[in-house]
């Protein structure tokens, strides 16, 4: 291992490696900021309900079967 260093200067491999890995972690970050999901700033973008999600209940509750009006 001693020799691979000795191809590589240390201070500028570390350095290349460092920035690398910032700027990954840069691009990671924001990704998972453009989701809706992980988006720890603004929270969950609120979508429209659309009219096939609408769940629509009754305004006066059904009458039990065993009624009879008059």
């Amino acid at each position: 291992m001693w020799r691979l260093w000795l191809l590589f200067d240390p201070r500028r491999t570390l350095v290349a490696l460092f920035v690398f890995l910032f700027g990954l972690a840069l691009v990671i970050h924001f990704i998972l900021l453009s989701t809706n999901r992980f988006n720890w700033l603004d929270g969950p973008r609120a979508t429209p309900v659309r009219a096939s999600e609408m769940i629509i209940t009754p305004v006066a509750p059904l009458p039990s079967p065993g009624f009879k009006i008059g």
